[in-house]
């Protein structure tokens, strides 16, 4: 059983769709899905996958990244209305939910990569359980970056960690020892720490919750040290204030993309 099939089970458990399976047949229909905002659309990979799932055809009018405006057309469906009425919900939630990312994504980039061309706007492990996948994907779609997906696949050192062990040094030097070729961060909220960081030729240092001045004023010091040191920013970063921190951090992250966004609105209309 796949995510597909675990989603459909949400909707249809061991009975189905009870009120489609009293009221149909074999009946065929055909349908339309509408974008009811405007979007940068996210998800319709996963919207076609539902509805071949279900049995019902879907051939998409929009992909995965173009720009859309409210009211455009993204998808057709044909097929038997219960296939399409079992799959409706499941991709509209696909639809809305990574379009909603994607959007905020591209709008919170756009704005910086016009301060810092290079920056890179990533995601953070603040993510639905069970949907981070879907939820880091949106991000790539909108020209973010998805930042580590798990515990497994990068190290970082956090503020838990560090009251847990002996001294910030202690803690570069173990990981250091234990394991190899696997990109290193660690997360600081003083300047002492993130020197003595770059000292350790750490991989990443991310100052976390600070102002914007403190951030730039440490990133110039941490940059003597260790020119090849990636600097990221997090904490506290809205697109309120974001763009006070991308003339000197390489990546900033930011729960927002995937905790804060809003919804966007599609609909499924079936055509009579």
């Amino acid at each position: 059983m796949d995510d597909i099939d675990r989603f459909l089970d949400e909707d249809l458990n061991d009975r189905g769709d009870i009120t489609s399976d009293s009221l149909f047949s074999n009946e065929k229909a055909d349908a339309v899905i509408i974008s009811k905002d405007p979007c940068i659309l996210a998800g319709m990979h996963e919207a076609a996958l539902t509805f071949k799932r279900t049995g019902a055809k879907i051939t998409p009018l929009i992909s995965d990244g173009e720009e859309i405006q409210k009211s455009t057309p993204v998808a057709e469906i044909s097929g038997p209305v219960r296939s399409i009425l079992i799959g409706e919900r499941l991709a509209l939630n696909f639809l809305g939910r990574m379009s909603a990312i994607a959007t905020t994504t591209r709008q919170l980039v756009d704005r910086c990569k016009h301060i810092n061309p290079s920056i890179e706007i990533a995601a953070t492990r603040k993510t639905t359980p069970g949907f981070r996948s879907y939820e880091k994907k949106a991000v790539q779609i909108g020209g973010g970056v998805p930042h580590r997906f798990g515990l497994y696949d990068a190290i970082m050192i956090k503020d838990n960690h560090l009251k847990c062990v002996e001294s910030v040094e202690t803690a570069i030097r173990k990981v250091q020892t234990a394991v190899k070729n696997v990109v290193i961060e660690i997360e600081v909220e003083r300047e002492k720490d993130a020197l003595l960081a770059a000292s350790l030729n750490v991989d990443v240092i991310m100052l976390d919750n600070l102002s914007p001045t403190q951030g730039a004023s440490i990133a110039q010091k941490i940059r003597k040290i260790n020119p090849d040191v990636i600097i990221e920013v997090s904490g506290g970063i809205t697109p309120d204030n974001i763009e006070d921190y991308a003339s000197y951090a390489d990546r900033i992250s930011l729960g927002y993309l995937t905790h804060t966004v809003h919804h966007k609105d599609f609909s499924l209309d079936i055509l009579r």
